[in-house]
């Protein structure tokens, strides 16, 4: 998919109606616009005809590879504060210019001022079929205003849109500016070292294994480990965490986070394209084309509402004079005028998008990545939870405590071949076994490996002269090879272990809650989910001891990878259809229930690359916590966008009876359709004020 910034697009309509046009281009296979950050994200083979499609629906937009600020609100101010003035001035003391039709000119002159690109874009909008276009049926109004001879109408109608435009499009712009200060957090340059001097580059042109400097004040430019210094970094715009962070030499510090303290030098692990950050902001960027169905429905029903109103105020225009004899037309064709001005849906089609991208700011603000707006949606209808255990509830941190052995081996033989076995693993238990048996392995002892998905090592392994056939893993994989052992009724993870075919001991690994994990379960319950469960590998004694302590509702241990997938299908199954389901993993292990669930929820881990692309959401910092956050954040956001929705249309129906019973004047309903708009605007723009 290619980005494009598209400028000069200033109607949150004709984006909908640009993206509409383009989707059905047989050499476009998919196209997304938000107009919230103007970027069009496109897959084609054939941008040329793309662009001509574009030039049809908006003939002055110009497609950018790269955004540029191009909102320039001052020199527009002025200007108008000058007409308004003389507009103003003129009205007020109008029989003073009454003298020669001067009033009249000063009016005219003030609506071709303002009316010459409106005029414009219609002819080339009605070229194309733009019979519905808000510039067309403005010039409708306005020229139906002077054939009544209501000149100032005309001219304050044609002021006025102007002004509301200008107020739309600053609050517009506010809002992007404000919500994309959240998610700031590219970094200016890098501090690169080459040959003793250090100069300043753009993180672009760092390589990896390249060496920089990161004073204090600065933000990291590039992921990389610290190979000199100690320091405190603020992780706040990464993980959401306000504490800051000490690291010193050895540990992996990630793009984006602010160096508090001391001076570090970093040697660089990943390529700018490639960091934490850079892939950050590329999906908080792209979040917003994953469009939710209220915001698809609503552009939608956009083409809809503008030709029903135009229809009424024509029927409003012609049947009353028809069929009333006592019945003015110029009267109601100047109600029907006042219909017309009211039909443009911008309050609708700005301000929706507009708040589901102040909601994945938010989120983003609180080290919640949210991949698209329909997850936002689908948070609102979340009933129950399931959780993965080791790593998700559990910190995955683990700890030999106990070695058991029989047979005739010794706990330090049994240590031994264990950690010999367990070489090439990366599993947590695997590497806490490693860090207890504290020696070097020789590689080549390893004749033989076969890791069991579900069951556990099987290995071939060198011991002097001597050659030892190897198992460790759970009870089921003793099972499997026929191996006689007494089975253990302890609530820790403990590891058997078989030596040429006889069973030689076990080993327990102890484990520890995460510090917010029965906060976390707790503030769920408390804000509605039904449901909570737990999915484990892990025997049923540890799995009931842990949920005992958070009080889950249910518990499935002793699963195999495809027995979770199996289970979690049967509890979608119980649920209704506007019932949504949460599954939280880690990423890693997981990456098939976080698929199949209605929202995959993973342990970010500052940046890991399997946890960002496996799941709809990222917590950043493995916070329990935030999974009531994120859910909060969506609830916040569907009451704001119902707000908005009542608000456009309520007020909008409002004006059209008023318009009707012509007790609304052109004036008010160019007021009514660009209040609306702003306050819609404002509204949504309160997600970026709120605490969660």
């Amino acid at each position: 998919m290619k980005r494009f910034y598209l400028k000069n697009l200033d109607c949150a309509n004709c984006a909908n109606k640009i993206e509409k046009s383009i989707n059905n281009l047989q050499s476009v296979k998919k196209a997304s616009i938000d107009f919230s950050t103007l970027t069009l994200l496109i897959d084609t083979d054939s941008m040329n005809e793309v662009l001509t499609e574009i030039k049809k629906i908006e003939p002055d937009i110009i497609l950018l590879e790269q955004e540029i600020e191009t909102f320039n609100p001052k020199k527009e101010l002025i200007m108008m504060s000058i007409v308004s003035f003389i507009y103003l001035f003129v009205l007020i003391f109008n029989n003073i210019f009454t003298l020669y039709h001067i009033d009249k000119i000063i009016f005219m002159s003030i609506y071709l001022l303002y009316g010459w690109k409106i005029f414009l874009k219609a002819i080339n909008k009605l070229r194309n079929g733009g019979i519905f276009d808000e510039n067309f049926l403005m010039t409708i109004a306005t020229l139906g205003a002077i054939t009544i001879n209501a000149f100032s109408e005309a001219a304050g109608v044609m002021l006025f849109f102007r002004i509301g435009e200008y107020l739309q499009d600053f609050a517009v712009h506010k809002s992007r500016k404000s919500i994309k200060a959240l998610l700031e957090i590219r970094p200016d340059y890098a501090n690169l070292m080459e040959n003793n001097e250090i100069k300043k580059v753009a993180p672009e042109l760092v390589k990896v294994n390249d060496y920089i400097i990161v004073k204090a004040g600065e933000r990291l430019p590039l992921d990389g480990v610290i190979i000199k210094g100690k320091s405190q970094v603020d992780t706040s715009v990464l993980t959401g965490e306000s504490v800051p962070k000490t690291v010193r030499e050895g540990d992996e510090v990630f793009a984006g986070m602010i160096n508090k303290s001391g001076l570090i030098t970093i040697q660089v692990t990943k390529v700018f394209s490639e960091s934490s950050v850079a892939r950050i902001m590329e999906l908080v960027e792209t979040a917003t084309h994953k469009k939710a169905k209220t915001e698809m429905f609503f552009s939608r029903f956009a083409g809809y509402y503008t030709p029903i109103v135009v229809i009424l105020a024509l029927l409003t225009a012609i049947l009353p004079p028809l069929l009333f004899s006592d019945q003015n037309f110029s009267d109601w064709l100047y109600r029907a005028l006042v219909m017309l001005v009211i039909s443009c849906p911008c309050a609708l089609v700005v301000s929706i998008p507009l708040a589901y991208f102040g909601g994945i700011g938010a989120a983003s603000k609180n080290g919640i990545l949210i991949k698209g707006s329909c997850f936002i949606d689908s948070l609102n209808q979340v009933r129950r939870v399931v959780f993965d255990k080791t790593g998700t509830l559990t910190k995955g941190v683990f700890k030999l405590t106990k070695i058991e052995s029989v047979n005739d081996f010794s706990k330090n033989e049994l240590l031994e071949m264990v950690a010999i076995a367990d070489s090439h693993s990366n599993h947590p238990i695997a590497l806490s076994i490693r860090e207890a048996y504290q020696k070097d392995i020789n590689m080549s002892d390893i004749i033989d490996y076969q890791e069991l998905s579900g069951l556990g090592i099987r290995a071939r392994i060198k011991k002097g002269d001597n050659e030892y056939f190897v198992l460790c893993g759970n009870s089921k994989l003793m099972d499997k090879f026929k191996i006689m052992f007494n089975d253990i009724d302890i609530p820790d993870t403990y590891i058997h272990i078989a030596v040429n075919d006889l069973y030689a001991g076990y080993i327990v690994i102890s484990d520890e809650l995460k510090s917010d994990s029965i906060d976390a379960v707790n503030q769920l319950k408390s804000i509605g989910i039904t449901e909570i469960s737990m999915l484990t590998g892990d025997n049923y004694n540890i799995a009931k001891s842990i949920a005992d302590k958070l009080k889950i509702d249910k518990v499935y241990a002793d699963l195999l990878p495809e027995a979770k997938f199996k289970i979690l299908e049967e509890i979608i199954s119980q649920s209704s259809l506007d019932e949504k389901l949460i599954f939280v993993g880690d990423g890693i292990n997981d990456a098939p229930v976080l698929a199949r669930a209605d929202i995959g929820i993973s342990m970010g881990n500052i940046g890991s690359d399997v946890a960002i692309e496996t799941a709809d959401i990222v917590i950043m910092d493995d916070s329990l916590s935030k999974i009531p956050k994120a859910i909060k954040v969506a609830s916040t956001t569907k009451n704001i966008i119902i707000q908005n929705i009542v608000l456009a249309l309520g007020l909008k129906l409002l004006f059209i009876i008023l318009g009707f019973m012509g007790i609304a004047t052109m004036w008010e309903a160019v007021f009514g359709d660009v209040g609306v708009t702003l306050i819609a605007v404002f509204n949504a723009g309160r997600m970026l004020k709120k605490k969660f």
